[in-house]
């Protein structure tokens, strides 16, 4: 019997180093990760800049308490809000860590406590980033959730006007659903929310945990619609493979979150800090940001090439192939013939390969993939 709780389904693969796009396990079979650790690895396994941050930061300062002044979070921070409406970030060491901050911080600000959130969306699995999560599979077992969360359908309208009132603190929705089967916001939807928080005075949280670090095609994923959050979440790619987490907010919001209101051991550790600022000098770049573009289009047109039956969606690289079947065992026959997938829900299978990912490496990948799916 396993000393591990037996929480994950793992599969039967031990991953045991890898470089760029490639793992070796340690039988030593060579896979393409297309998964990037669920949309972390921003700049792919060991990349050279991000080895030579920790090695030097690992040698000055690993560790110190948020009661002391951090120049580097500063810098990340005003790297993270540059050229944007937003002003202030707020440091911790997960996705479900930054939902759970920006809750708080819509419940203080507003001094209401509903929160609307949007079915198949995906938050977190901590108490009230759970209780957010539009999937009843996340939720059960565990009794009474928080009680101020309404969940409605994703794209609908009608069924948005139906809940709001004055009671409403804020609006929570991913700009692209990853877990949930990468749905897209509608341009529709997008404006009726925009006109929604402006005429009710709703606060706009936008997690960004999957979407976000151009992991989309743009710093951001809001940025490609007509939102405009007053509060957006970010993890998984910001630390390229390092656990840091982040909340980012409007000045508006600068005084809700005074000294002893919400704080973390370890949020915005000198070690997270150092890798993430290396992450973003490279991945905000606007020769980067292009580059990603354009393998996110010569993606699309392998895959609709290849695969022209199937309905490709999602943005950037986060990219998803609808199919009709469960896709469970097309994701074990993707990784026997060496290219590790992920689902997002049932039916679709995610790619999520590292930003750096080659054009040859989505030939290699487009080929196993049709010869799964044909």
């Amino acid at each position: 019997m396993s000393a591990l709780f037996q929480n994950y389904a793992r599969r039967p693969v031990h991953l045991v180093q890898g470089k760029g796009t490639i793992v070796t396990d340690d039988t030593g079979k060579e896979y393409l990760d297309f998964t990037s650790g669920i949309a972390v690895l921003s700049l792919g396994h060991a990349h050279p800049a991000i080895v030579e941050a920790i090695q030097q930061q690992s040698e000055k300062l690993w560790h110190t308490s948020n009661l002391f002044e951090s120049p580097e979070q500063e810098k990340l921070a005003a790297t993270l809000v540059e050229d944007t409406h937003l002003a202030h970030v707020f440091f911790c060491n997960s996705g479900a860590e930054a939902n759970e901050a920006a809750i708080k911080m819509a419940r203080k600000h507003t001094g209401k406590h509903v929160i609307i959130t949007f079915e198949k969306s995906f938050h977190g699995r901590t108490f009230g980033a759970m209780s957010a999560t539009g999937q009843d599979k996340i939720r059960q077992g565990f009794g009474p959730l928080l009680e101020t969360f309404r969940t409605v359908p994703f794209n609908d309208i009608p069924a948005l006007d139906a809940v709001i009132d004055d009671e409403v603190a804020a609006i929570m929705l991913e700009v692209i659903q990853g877990e949930g089967g990468v749905n897209q916001v509608t341009p529709a939807f997008a404006q009726a929310i925009a006109d929604i928080c402006a005429q009710k005075d709703i606060l706009l949280i936008i997690d960004e945990v999957q979407t976000g670090i151009t992991r989309t095609g743009t710093r951001y994923a809001y940025e490609q619609t007509v939102l405009k959050p007053d509060i957006v979440t970010l993890a998984k790619g910001l630390g390229g493979g390092f656990p840091i987490g982040a909340m980012l907010g409007t000045g508006e919001l600068y005084d809700t979150f005074s000294p002893g209101t919400h704080g973390t051991t370890f949020g915005g550790n000198p070690l997270a800090v150092a890798v993430a600022q290396t992450v973003l000098d490279n991945v905000f770049q606007t020769e980067f940001i292009n580059s990603v573009n354009e393998k996110s289009e010569y993606f699309l047109g392998k895959l609709k090439e290849a695969l022209p039956t199937h309905k490709i969606v999602g943005s950037g690289l986060l990219l998803g192939i609808a199919c009709e079947e469960d896709v469970s065992a097309l994701v074990t026959k993707a990784e026997q013939a060496g290219l590790l997938l992920v689902s997002a829900g049932p039916n679709v299978i995610r790619l999520l390969p590292p930003l750096t990912v080659t054009t040859e490496e989505i030939d290699q990948a487009v080929d196993i993939l049709s010869s799964i799916l044909i």
